[in-house]
């Protein structure tokens, strides 16, 4: 019996994570990653992409009208921000004392703490 090999990518993003955009219109922006689809490579970050929704009324939402919700931006649009010194940093992956591997900044040699 073969064994299923998992096809979804790992990403350098992850849930409750701070980080910046460095391409697109909101290019230079920082946010809270909310969700990450890793199927999709997509995550969506507060206050980030945000784009306009026409709700038609319905029972849950008699009045209807216009919402403002965050879109999804690929993430090799973003970058995770390095908690000690504020600056966004490339991520790697390395075996902390308890050997684990945890991610840490390139920029700094610090690891970062998850979510």
């Amino acid at each position: 019996m073969e064994r299923k090999k998992n096809n979804q990518p790992k990403l350098h993003i992850r849930k409750g994570d701070t980080v910046k955009v460095i391409a697109g219109n909101s290019r230079g922006k920082t946010g809270v990653v909310l969700e990450v689809v890793s199927s999709k490579s997509r995550a969506f970050v507060e206050g980030i992409n945000v784009v306009t929704k026409h709700v038609k009324p319905s029972a849950e939402k008699p009045e209807g009208g216009i919402e403002k919700t965050e879109a999804s931006i690929h993430v090799s649009n973003l970058m995770v921000v390095d908690p000690s010194n504020g600056e966004a940093s490339r991520i790697g992956r390395k075996l902390n004392d308890d050997n684990k591997l945890q991610r840490y900044s390139k920029k700094t040699g610090e690891f970062i703490k998850n979510g």
